[in-house]
């Protein structure tokens, strides 16, 4: 078995099981959305209440709603080809080929499943192009409200997200549920790369300008609003030109972050209040 059969072969496994999961906590109430005995029970740096909290926000920043949209698939322009579902996977960045991998892989013969020798070429270009998947919409409308895919909507979520978003805030020495929150945002939308306007060139701009990391002794409070205001400019002006002028309408969602951290919601308690000139809204 190839290195990459093998990882194709751990991640199925990680679907099956997740799917498992979401049928037993179904069964017995304890699901994020409505089992209270669950709100307070830490899962990865995150109360369930907190994360659903932060996933609230991705999903009103992305989507415009609270709730997770698997459903939703768009071209925006913005030089990633198709976006689709709850975070955004993209045709160009290989997410959404990874999706598709995994799904078929467990549903064999499913709609997407004959989109990917267009995916793959999309994927390996980093292409913006959208050309011969014109059939993508409806297949992926077809799927989306199955229990399967969003079990592993929400395992590449976690995987190539918040892990990642997890592992930094803990590596900078970051405590508190809102620096997580940002953090996690950051990489659903700017990615986790090393390309100028991915996370880790943000927070290395951002270690610059507080003058260290809460690792290395700088408060909390200090980091995060570094990290903020370099997020907003590189937003304001991305390196990427092909994401520029969509990017630019979006730094919005990072005065968000900045109204919470200065109203003190660090604990990202519900119910979170929310008063910006874009966003007005009440979490959890």
């Amino acid at each position: 078995m190839t290195f990459g059969a093998a990882r194709r072969r751990e991640r199925l496994n990680q679907a099956v099981v997740a799917l498992l999961a979401v049928a037993l906590l179904t069964v017995v109430g304890l699901t994020v959305l409505n089992g209270q005995s669950a709100a307070n029970v830490l899962v990865t740096g995150l109360t369930v209440s907190q994360r659903r909290i932060a996933d609230g926000l991705v999903s009103e920043f992305e989507q415009g709603s609270l709730a997770s949209d698997y459903c939703d698939v768009e071209a925006l322009g913005d030089g990633r080809g198709y976006t689709v579902g709850r975070a955004g996977l993209t045709s160009a960045d290989g997410d959404l080929l990874e999706f598709v991998q995994d799904y078929t892989a467990v549903a064999p013969g499913n709609p997407l499943a004959r989109l990917l020798p267009q995916l793959g070429r999309a994927a390996r270009a980093e292409s913006a192009s959208t050309a011969g998947l014109a059939a993508l919409p409806a297949a992926w409308r077809a799927t989306c409200n199955r229990p399967l895919d969003h079990a592993i909507q929400d395992r590449i979520v976690d995987e190539l997200y918040f892990d990642p978003a997890l592992s930094m805030w803990r590596q900078l020495g970051l405590r508190t549920p809102l620096s997580l929150a940002a953090l996690y945002d950051a990489m659903i939308q700017q990615g986790n790369g090393d390309d100028p306007d991915g996370v880790p060139a943000l927070v290395r701009s951002a270690t610059a300008r507080a003058g260290g990391t809460p690792a290395t002794g700088i408060g909390e409070a200090r980091f995060l609003q570094a990290f903020l205001a370099v997020r907003r400019a590189d937003l304001g002006h991305a390196s990427d030109p092909s994401t520029r002028a969509v990017w630019a309408q979006s730094v919005d969602r990072v005065d968000a972050f900045s109204y919470l951290l200065r109203t003190g919601q660090w604990q990202l308690a519900a119910p979170v209040n929310l008063r910006t000139a874009d966003y007005q809204l009440r979490l959890g």
